[in-house]
């Protein structure tokens, strides 16, 4: 499923800020961007990921200005540590062994994108690399999208649920 064109337009020029930050040499700061699309409100909001009670504070933020705008989406951005394809498999004996994926030597630099609307979440983590022969400078390879029906953990299911739905989901047309 292709994530709708009024999202698109939205969330692809927050991609292209994000890989101007890292082309610039620049760090790339997490944000959620919470945003309602009747009122073109958009909200961004700074993720601190310090810790577990910083993370929660920030999911709790972000929650909250959802409920406060009526929330359409919630599109958040953040550099993460994924694993090689051929060491997918091996997840949980790595996670053993090391203690976490920033601990692995098999760890590699990407950037987490999530899209949650109201009628799924769409996910993508490209690869971070290095910007021609630049220690410093960075960018991000192809973004693709990957549709989720639902997802878990402290950065989903951040949108509030309409009065009129019994699940929070509208069908798409």
């Amino acid at each position: 499923m292709e994530i709708p064109k009024s999202y698109r337009e939205v969330i692809e020029p927050l991609i292209a800020k994000a890989r101007g930050f890292l082309e610039a040499g620049e760090t790339l700061a997490p944000f959620a961007f919470v945003g309602n699309f009747a009122t073109k409100q958009i909200l961004p909001i700074l993720i601190s990921a310090k810790n577990e009670e910083s993370k929660d504070r920030a999911a709790l933020a972000i929650q909250a200005a959802a409920a406060q705008i009526n929330a359409d989406f919630v599109f958040t951005i953040m550099e993460a540590w994924g694993l090689p394809k051929d060491k997918l498999p091996r997840y949980w004996e790595i996670m053993d062994r090391y203690g976490s994926l920033a601990n692995s030597p098999y760890k590699i630099d990407t950037v987490g994108l999530t899209l949650e609307t109201r009628y799924g979440i769409w996910v993508a983590q490209p690869l971070i690399k290095p910007k021609g022969h630049s220690k410093k400078k960075r960018t991000i390879g192809e973004v693709i999208f990957q549709y989720a029906d639902r997802g878990e953990g402290r950065f989903a299911g951040l949108l509030p649920v309409p009065d009129n739905a019994a699940s929070g989901a509208a069908p798409l047309h």
